[in-house]
């Protein structure tokens, strides 16, 4: 199959799933046909799925991740020992693991095509990612001896597959939501974020984590302030632990100013 008729395969089987969308037609172009198909896996719940559908979406995301361009963090150069600064989509990144900037529910993003990260770690990693935080939140297994059985904390952090992504695990966290004003508690909460993280990560023989700036987009969470946190957490931790690499990762070139500044690059 080419590009569009795995695509329209994909689409052929979501629709099949929900009598709601009988009458949804299906774009004749490509780009359309994937936001489509994006959309649809969005609004997906955590169900079982078949392997002819697994093995043509897999193909289909490797597919778009490569065309979009993986970037392996040991071909960046570190701002300074230990720590890299690095401006691009984190879904393309190849590192031991990625941080998802996770909402409560611990399950992805449900609107459709949203701009947040964890949208797109959880479209790009595939349907598999949402099945498997929901084992995690919900069900019991040989593998997972508890359940979890209410929403995720702020400040902790859970570690799954990455499925289609370059990297080799996704460390979820839930960061703190910023009302009107910014107070120490949220500060707490947001450090713990990174420790928690950092934490699970050596914990799981990860020798490599990139980090989002989380909290900083839907979350509300002050960029700058957040950047002197994840700064300030990381260098505490690499004091005692200089076995792993760190790479801030920013999308905006704002953000990218502020971490340059904080760690004493050009």
């Amino acid at each position: 199959m080419n590009r569009s008729e795995k695509l329209l395969f994909l689409i052929k089987y979501l629709l099949s799933e929900n009598t709601d969308y009988k009458d949804i037609d299906v774009p004749e172009s490509e780009d359309e046909r994937f936001r489509l198909f994006r959309s649809l896996v969005n609004v997906r719940p955590s169900k079982p799925v078949s392997e002819e559908f697994l093995t043509v979406q897999d193909e289909l995301l490797r597919e778009k991740i490569a065309e979009k361009g993986v970037v392996n963090y040991k071909d960046l150069t570190p701002i300074k020992p230990h720590i890299y600064l690095w401006q691009g989509d984190i879904t393309t990144l190849k590192c031991g693991a990625i941080v998802n900037a996770a909402n409560s529910g611990m399950l992805g993003c449900f609107c459709p095509c949203h701009g947040c990260i964890d949208n797109a770690i959880h479209t790009f990693s595939g349907v598999q990612l949402r099945l498997e935080c929901a084992e995690i939140m919900h069900a019991l297994s040989a593998s997972r001896k508890t359940l979890q059985g209410f929403e995720e904390p702020v400040g902790q952090a859970k570690i799954t597959d990455a499925y289609n992504l370059p990297c080799d695990k996704v460390i979820h966290t839930v960061g703190p939501y910023v009302g009107a004003k910014l107070t120490n508690e949220h500060c707490e909460q947001l450090r713990s974020c990174y420790r928690e993280c950092l934490k699970t990560a050596v914990q799981n023989g990860i020798s490599s984590i990139a980090f989002c700036c989380i909290s900083t987009g839907e979350f509300h969470f002050p960029n700058e302030k957040a950047a002197e946190i994840a700064v300030e957490t990381v260098d505490e931790f690499l004091r005692e632990n200089n076995n792993i690499e760190v790479i801030f990762n920013v999308f905006k070139d704002s953000d990218c100013t502020i971490y340059k500044r904080l760690l004493g690059g050009n």
